[in-house]
């Protein structure tokens, strides 16, 4: 126990693709008193995300393909364009998003560099994702890329002007926040 925070009971509600769980707690307000609460947590894992950009072409690379989130959301045919990410699984951060690179996008990358990690929903995910940008060249492209079958991935790459992508935040078109963030970092940092 934290001197604000005393678990009370943990209980498994769903363990699938992630884990979801019922947390019983105590916590300790400011005011000292102490209150039971009850919080539905969701673990997936933690994952990293990057964007990939061309600074003599002005160009960057992203993904498009099917959330059922998104679909059930109101997404009409489910499909969000994003940046490149994975999830951790066993490896770091920058080992996990080279090999998300080459099988989500075809290229492969060296250098990454990583400009910041964060909660995309602390009020019910446990998940942190650490982001990263790399700068890549037609030289990089080694396939097709596309995602593994394997993990039911269908993925198409889309390279396109930054300036587009800035647009198709505006117009609604990119709604993923890891995306927006990423692009927004580039306008201030990268073009």
């Amino acid at each position: 126990m934290t001197d604000k925070v005393n678990i009370l009971a943990t209980t498994i509600l769903s363990k699938g693709w992630a884990k979801l769980s019922k947390i019983e707690f105590d916590y300790k307000r400011n005011d000292y008193k102490v209150e039971k609460q009850v919080r539905e947590v969701y673990d997936r894992g933690d994952g990293a995300t990057i964007l990939l950009f061309n600074k003599k072409t002005k160009s960057v690379v992203l993904t498009r393909q099917f959330r059922m989130p998104a679909y059930l959301n109101g997404v009409k045919t489910g499909m969000i364009i994003e940046t490149c990410a994975g999830m951790l699984d066993e490896n770091n951060p920058e080992d996990c998003i080279k090999k998300e690179i080459e099988e989500e996008t075809g290229y492969k990358i060296e250098n990454v560099k990583k400009i910041f990690d964060c909660f995309m929903s602390p009020g019910a995910c446990t998940e942190i994702i650490h982001f990263f940008i790399g700068e890549y060249d037609a030289e990089n492209k080694i396939s097709e890329g596309g995602g593994l079958a394997s993990e039911s991935e269908e993925i198409e790459v889309l390279e396109m002007p930054f300036s587009e992508a800035m647009v198709m935040i505006k117009n609604g078109e990119i709604k993923d926040a890891k995306t927006i963030m990423l692009l927004q970092y580039a306008a201030m940092n990268v073009f």
